[in-house]
C-alpha cells in the first residue's frame, strides 16, 4: 500500500499549487499588457492599460502611474486606476517620499505597513482613514534612470504582496517604460515629418499664389482684355497638360526653396 502522505507533505504541495496558480495569473496579465500596448502609440494609452491591469489584478486602493520630466522637473500623475480621468497632474513630492526615494535611487520601495513607515507621518491620518495597509513603489527606468514610477496600494486586511508579486510589478513597470521610450520615439517622429508636410504645402500653395499672379499679369500685358467665351474654344486636354506642367515646375521650386 502506498502510504498516506505527511501533513507537511501535503502542505508543501498546497503551496506549490497555490504558487503555480499565481505564476500562472501573473503570465497571462502579462500577456494582456503586451497585447493592449504592443500597438500604442501615445503614453496615455499605455499607462492607462497599465494601471487598469495592476489595479484590477491586486484588487488595490491606489494604482497610479507617475512620470518626471527631463533634468529633475516637475512630477506628474499620468493615470490612476481609481480615478481614469486624472491625464497630467503635477505633484507635490513633499506628500510622496516614498515616491521620491523610488525616483531618486532607483529601486523599488516597499512599505509593508504604511501606518509604522516613520518617513509616512505626516500623511499618517490620511492613510489611517483610507485603511491603507501597504505601499509599493516600482521606478520606471531607461538606460539605467529613473524616468517614473509604477504606484501601488493595499487595504489593510488584503493580501499582502508577495516576492514574485513583486518582481511580476517589476517585469510590468520595465515593459512600461520600454514601450513609453517606443511612444515617445513614434510621437517625435510623426511630429517631423508632420512639420515637413505642413511646410511642403505652405510652400506649395505660395508658390501657385505667385505662378497665378506673374502669369495673369504677363498675360494681361501682352493681350489686353479678352472676351471670356473665347475659353470654350480651348481644348481641355491640352488645358491639363498644361496644369499638370505647372504643377511640376511648383512643386520642385517649392522643394528648392
Amino acid at each position: 500500500m502506498t502510504p498516506e502522505p505527511t501533513a507537511s507533505q501535503v502542505n508543501r504541495l498546497t503551496a506549490r499549487v497555490t504558487a503555480l496558480e499565481q505564476e500562472r495569473k501573473h503570465l497571462l496579465t502579462i500577456i494582456e499588457v503586451l497585447r493592449d500596448i504592443i500597438g500604442a502609440t501615445h503614453y496615455q494609452d499605455i499607462v492607462q492599460v497599465v494601471t487598469r491591469r495592476l489595479g484590477s489584478t491586486f484588487g488595490l486602493d491606489r494604482c497610479s502611474i507617475f512620470l518626471a520630466e527631463r533634468g529633475g522637473g516637475s512630477v506628474h500623475l499620468v493615470a490612476s486606476y481609481e480615478d481614469p480621468s486624472i491625464r497630467n497632474h503635477v505633484v507635490d513630492l513633499a506628500r510622496y517620499p516614498e515616491l521620491k526615494r523610488a525616483l531618486d535611487t532607483g529601486r523599488t520601495v516597499n512599505i509593508p505597513d504604511a501606518l509604522l513607515e516613520p518617513d509616512l507621518a505626516t500623511v499618517i491620518e490620511a492613510l489611517n482613514g483610507r485603511r491603507v495597509q501597504s505601499i509599493t513603489v516600482v521606478p520606471i527606468t531607461w538606460r539605467r534612470t529613473a524616468i517614473g514610477a509604477v504606484f501601488l496600494r493595499t487595504y489593510r486586511g488584503g493580501v499582502p504582496f508577495t516576492p514574485a508579486d513583486l518582481e511580476f510589478c517589476r517585469v510590468v513597470a520595465d515593459l512600461t517604460g520600454k514601450a513609453l521610450r517606443l511612444a515617445y520615439r513614434f510621437e517625435r517622429l510623426q511630429a517631423r515629418h508632420g512639420g515637413q508636410a505642413a511646410l511642403m504645402a505652405e510652400r506649395e500653395r505660395s508658390a501657385v499664389l505667385g505662378f497665378l499672379r506673374r502669369v495673369l499679369v504677363a498675360f494681361g500685358e501682352r493681350e489686353g482684355n479678352w472676351p471670356e467665351g473665347l475659353l470654350a474654344r480651348a481644348s481641355g486636354a491640352e488645358l491639363d497638360r498644361l496644369v499638370d506642367v505647372a504643377m511640376t515646375v511648383i512643386r520642385t521650386e517649392a522643394q528648392g526653396s
